[in-house]
């Protein structure tokens, strides 16, 4: 075997012998005697070679370091870890594994300015070979400290760069994946099983499971579907006018479920239908990348539970696919719905209240905010506007008379207020109305408002007065997602049936978004009662 600079290579021996029974030398006395059988007519000696095996055998004793490609890049990549060229011309670079010593002079300075602006949130046009690069960088642990921001590096080189280069979801979605198994991250998986479809096997599986367990309201459409028996993509609804809205509502419609059986019977869908034990995979790190397996390793074993072949949470899933898709397109007025969808009454009722208000309220968004007249208020801005007139009227005839008797005449009166245009004193009544010689001071509830409030007051559930209470408070609207958890329903539904009652008894809603009016904060005393 011989060593040179272009690696090893190995040489094979041959001769002819017609020795038999000889020893084996130890490897450990490269100058043992050799013991030779008597010489015979015709024998060829052996000690040559002997001497030359030996010499071999203490070659292959010696280990020296062995330097890859992917450990030099490494090397490199940390003493260029902080290098900055300044604002230079973009240069075109195609390589399949590009490299630093793959780029010339121009290109290395267009390489580490665009590196730079990519650092501080610029992602310029380049070309797909620096972006590459870069991302061999951040998987072998150069340009971050803490692994949570590498793992944020990738994602926004990601969704910079992905429209132009569909090679980067063929890619960066594993890569992705290996950077939070290596660095033990617990980030949601769904963004690369939407965007990555060849990775919707275990990954899908992991995301299963972490949604099911602590975040049901993070699942998608795509990781639910490795559950499911019907496949939605094959729909006509689906692939037509109802895409958008089957991808948005049929996760809503499982977390809300999951949040009923919770409720219903104090475990949620996956503590009721257990799934089997963790079967554990080998994963290769980073294929097809430029990687140094030094740092973390050519494979890590991940457990993973295939929650998917759970039967009776299989079937659960596959029935709320087809009802949701049924509801959708009843609300949609499309014609034909999927036959045989068995599912519990309570569900069902749930889901199709829950759907109505969903698109009720989608409507309503997209109308813009209702105009709702409140006829008591209206009456109230009337007669305020009569006083106005009133004042100005007045005003205009005293003008007319002498100042010096208008004074006497009014002696003892009201000092009247300081003249405006009548547009100006309009917007005073109206926005903040007081009786005369009270500016500062509120006008007091009248009886039919107090009533009202009495009235709404007394139409709200348990639930929902606790509900506006919490709004009320510091951190408000965590305290209502766990009433409503509490509960078996959502806290949108709950909103929405809040605002249904508010506007029968008060003609106004009490509830903005998700924070609560100040007209409503200013009488939460009528709900406290």
């Amino acid at each position: 075997m011989a060593k040179d600079r272009q690696g090893l290579h190995f040489t094979e021996l041959v001769w002819e012998s017609t020795e038999q029974n000889m020893a084996i030398p130890p490897r450990s006395s490269a100058e043992a005697v050799i013991p030779k059988p008597p010489e015979g007519p015709g024998k060829k000696k052996t000690s040559q070679y002997d001497t030359v095996q030996l010499q071999l055998w203490d070659m292959e004793e010696t280990q020296e370091p062995v330097t890859t490609t992917e450990s030099q890049f490494v090397q490199r990549a940390r003493e260029l870890a902080d290098h900055k060229e300044p604002a230079a011309l973009f240069v075109p670079f195609k390589s399949y594994w590009p490299t630093y010593g793959h780029m010339t002079g121009a290109q290395s300075r267009w390489y580490f300015f665009w590196r730079d602006e990519v650092r501080q949130g610029r992602y310029p046009k380049t070309d797909l070979s620096y972006i590459f690069l870069h991302i061999y960088e951040l998987i072998n642990g150069v340009g971050w400290d803490e692994p949570q921001d590498g793992c944020r590096q990738l994602g926004l080189l990601w969704e910079a760069y992905r429209d132009k280069y569909k090679r980067l979801d063929q890619y960066l979605g594993g890569w992705i994946a290996d950077f939070s198994f290596v660095h033990k991250l617990d980030i949601p998986l769904s963004e690369i099983v939407i965007r990555t479809r060849g990775l919707a096997g275990d990954l899908a599986e992991l995301e299963l499971v972490r949604c099911l367990s602590a975040a049901p309201e993070q699942l998608s459409i795509e990781v639910l579907s490795v559950m499911s028996d019907y496949d939605i993509s094959k729909s006509k609804f689906y692939t037509g006018e109802g895409k958008a809205a089957a991808e948005k509502y049929i996760p809503q419609v499982v977390a809300l479920i999951d949040t009923y059986v919770a409720r219903k019977h104090g475990s949620n869908l996956i503590t009721m239908f257990p799934p089997g034990p963790p079967v554990v995979r080998e994963r290769y790190l980073f294929r097809s990348a430029v990687y140094d397996i030094s740092l973390y390793g050519y494979s890590v074993l991940i457990p993973v539970v295939r929650i998917s072949k759970s039967p009776p949470l299989r079937s659960l899933i596959t029935r709320l696919f087809r009802l949701t898709e049924n509801k959708l397109r009843a609300l949609m007025g499309y014609r034909g719905r999927l036959k045989d969808v068995k599912v519990d009454a309570d569900m069902e009722g749930l889901v199709t209240k829950f759907l109505q208000r969903e698109f009720l309220k989608a409507e309503q968004e997209e109308k813009g905010p209702a105009v709702v007249i409140d006829q008591r208020k209206l009456e109230q801005l009337k007669n305020d506007s009569e006083v106005v007139r009133s004042l100005l009227t007045v005003e205009e005839a005293l003008e007319k008379d002498d100042e010096t008797d208008w004074e006497q005449e009014t002696a003892g009166e009201e000092e009247p207020a300081v003249r405006e245009s009548d547009e100006e004193k309009l917007d005073i009544i109206v926005e903040e109305p007081a009786v005369r010689g009270q500016a500062d001071s509120p006008l007091p509830i009248i009886d039919g408002e107090a009533d009202s409030w009495t009235s709404f007051a007394s139409e709200l559930s348990l639930l929902q007065r606790d509900v506006l209470l919490a709004l009320a408070e510091d951190d408000g609207l965590v305290k209502v997602n766990r009433l409503a958890a509490g509960g078996g329903t959502m806290a949108e539904l709950l909103f929405d049936e809040i605002n249904e009652l508010a506007m029968d008894s008060l003609g106004d809603l009490v509830i903005d978004g998700e924070e609560l009016t100040e007209e409503c904060i200013s009488m939460l005393h009528y709900i406290k009662r």
